[in-house]
């Protein structure tokens, strides 16, 4: 009997597990299922490239459909899976279709957190996390003059970036006391509020919406601080869920996503999970992390593969991300969070090429660099071998960078 894999969500990671798998030497049936009518494509792009009308769909793809074809993997897509049965190995589509499976991969991402307020679901008013949302926002923009964004995340400030670049005015509302709190160091939210103010953007921080009007054709954002914004159109950037709950409905074990080893496999030996819905162990970091991020996903649908196929390889990647803004490409290696010190190379005062090198008790943990390949790639270098960083030389713009590795 032919063996078959199923993955459902079709994803980056879903893409990669895919054609890992034939790469790999699996001969039977793969199929991959995935709620959107459309194939797997580049997320990352939506707030970007793709909202700017710079690429369209067909240029994010992540692979023609010809691709799939000619690794014989079967697309299911507008379908949603409702249930999986782990004793009889088989799972339920919603629209009563039954399929068999010998190993079943979850790669099911992570959903839009709603804004809890009244109006949040008016005309006008967009979440940004897949194309049909993209192509709405796109479609209100061209008559649009003025949004405002609520979520002073990556997300929200790339999004903001791009509506600027087609001439919109644009206000960033973030609750918290600074833009991106959650995801890093202040001296960076003090750089990009720098940027996009300097970009035209108003970015206003410690300010909460509260509610969300229909002012004639235009919307009116209240805030808790009393202050009353009028835009064309509103857009909601502040974070995602992971979409753990088939998995959690089949017994998985969970934890802030689902929980895997360091072959993506879950509490069910034959059930495997990669991408932004893993809870994983990372041992350069020694703890657990779920990481919104394509090289992740990319990675883990590797070891899915290769764990499959019987050539297993644990995962044990450096999270590294990216974001563009304006003329900007941040790339970031390793993860900041806990760090007590924090090197600069470059001017971040008032130029726009640096790279923050963070330290904690004394070890090189992450590297944030603005417009800086090289200090990317050294950094990334240097977390991926351990290697220690001389931080005296390191604050010296004059030394080299390889002058700056003591071991």
């Amino acid at each position: 009997m032919t063996k078959s894999v199923i993955i459902i969500g079709a994803s980056h990671a879903a893409a990669q597990t895919g054609v890992s798998l034939r790469q790999t030497g699996w001969a039977g049936g793969i199929t991959i299922i995935g709620d959107e009518a459309v194939l797997p494509y580049h997320r990352p792009p939506l707030s970007k490239d793709f909202l700017s009308g710079e690429k369209s769909i067909d240029d994010i793809l992540i692979r023609p459909a010809e691709s799939y074809e000619a690794a014989k993997i079967e697309l299911k897509l507008g379908v949603r899976v409702g249930s999986i049965d782990r004793v009889n190995k088989t799972i339920l589509t919603d629209e009563g279709e039954t399929l068999p499976y010998d190993k079943l991969v979850l790669t099911t991402g992570a959903r839009i957190r709603p804004l809890s307020v009244p109006g949040e679901d008016l005309e006008g008013v967009f979440y940004l996390r897949d194309t049909a949302d993209v192509l709405a926002i796109k479609a209100k923009a061209e008559t649009a003059k003025t949004a405002v964004i609520i979520g002073g995340g990556y997300i929200g400030l790339e999004t903001a970036a791009s509506l600027r670049k087609q001439g919109l005015a644009v206000t960033i509302l973030e609750a918290m006391p600074r833009i991106l709190q959650r995801v890093t160091a202040p001296i960076m939210s003090t750089f990009y509020k720098r940027v996009h103010t300097e970009q035209g953007v108003e970015v206003l921080e410690n300010v909460m919406a509260t509610e969300i009007l229909k002012n004639g054709s235009r919307l009116k954002v209240l805030t808790a601080c009393e202050k009353t914004l009028s835009a064309d159109m509103v857009i909601i950037g502040i974070g995602v869920i992971p979409n753990v709950e088939l998995a959690e409905m089949a017994g998985l074990e969970i934890g802030n996503g689902i929980e895997v080893n360091e072959y993506c496999q879950t509490s069910d030996p034959d059930i495997y999970a990669a991408g932004d819905v893993t809870w994983h162990y990372n041992p350069i970091y020694d703890e657990h992390v779920r990481l919104e991020s394509v090289p992740n996903a990319t990675e883990q649908g590797k070891i899915v593969a290769s764990h499959i196929t019987g050539t297993p390889k644990p995962y044990h990647s450096l999270p590294w991300f990216w974001s563009d803004q304006f003329d900007l490409k941040l790339q970031i290696a390793g993860l900041s969070g806990g760090y007590d010190d924090v090197i600069i190379r470059g001017d971040m005062e008032t130029g726009r090429s640096f790279a923050a090198y963070y330290f904690k008790d004394k070890k090189f943990i992450a590297v944030d660099a603005v417009n800086a390949p090289r200090d990317f790639m050294f950094g990334k270098m240097s977390l991926t071998k351990g290697i220690t960083l001389d931080k005296v030389k390191l604050a010296d713009d004059s030394v080299a960078l390889k002058a700056c590795a003591m071991s």
